[in-house]
């Protein structure tokens, strides 16, 4: 094929069908930067919205999978008794709440993050307890070191724009899991075994700020404890706190950034 037939004509289409593309490029940008309103606070007349409207309430294990054992006990039982204590506590100040099941249920873990990722403005909160045959006991809470995080705009994808200043999922997690670890120990008195990162199947399929709590251990140490009614109360009240703890300090931080930024005359 002769080159001299195709070659100019063919460059000048490349560079218009560039340009055009560059172009559109260009104006989706500025559509996104200055067209999608900012969620951010505009002034102190409007209040302080909420930093999430709904907190998803994870009970361990049910139906078949039974999770740790000691004796009649089972984790699953335990797990759904206390989550269903947190939400009743966490409605009572006004928070929304979804439980990923209400029942002795089988729920996949694949479920369980899909539910969370379809809820907007949430975080996950996991309850669940250890085993082990060892004398050990204490409570721990996780978080994911890395999380699944799809982009919430389209521009994300462009390399050098870096969209609103945000917490990442994974701070945010760490965050979570720092305050309800402490309320926990505050009013438990247990040992205090941390707060980790770990790539639990539930923590790092999801794109929100997620914990999963241990609250304790199913062996002969800890079972007396973990089967009282009061003492799960105590738990119940413990991650409430945490959820709302968390919540007030970025409420806190909105302000502070509310009130930081410049307003026009």
């Amino acid at each position: 094929m002769s080159s001299g037939r195709f070659g100019l004509g063919g460059a000048v289409k490349n560079v218009v069908a560039w340009l055009g593309l560059a172009l559109m490029v260009a104006s989706f940008i500025w559509w996104q930067l200055f067209s999608t309103p900012r969620q951010t606070i505009s002034s102190g007349r409007s209040g302080t919205p909420a930093p999430f409207t709904l907190v998803v309430l994870d009970p361990g294990h049910g139906g078949q999978d039974s999770g740790a054992i000691c004796g009649a006990v089972y984790e699953k039982d335990l797990t759904l008794d206390i989550a269903q204590r947190v939400d009743r506590l966490l409605q009572a100040q006004g928070l929304a709440t979804l439980m990923t099941r209400v029942g002795d249920s089988y729920v996949s873990l694949q479920d369980r993050a899909a539910v969370t990722n379809r809820a907007r403005d949430c975080i996950l909160v996991s309850i669940h307890f250890n085993e082990s045959k060892k004398p050990v006991s204490g409570i721990e809470t996780y978080y994911a070191e890395h999380q699944t995080s799809p982009a919430p705009r389209l521009v994300s994808w462009i390399p050098f724009f870096q969209g609103p200043a945000a917490e990442s999922p994974t701070l945010a997690s760490q965050s979570l899991a720092k305050f309800i670890q402490e309320a926990m120990i505050a009013r438990t008195k247990a040992p205090d075994r941390g707060t980790k990162a770990e790539q639990l199947f539930v923590l790092d399929h999801v794109a929100v700020p997620a914990a999963l709590v241990e609250a304790g251990f199913l062996n002969k140490e800890e079972i007396a404890k973990v089967d009282s009614s009061d003492y799960r109360d105590q738990m119940a009240a413990a991650i409430s706190e945490g959820i709302l703890r968390y919540r007030d300090v970025l409420k806190e931080r909105q302000l502070t950034l509310a009130v930081s930024e410049p307003h026009p005359e």
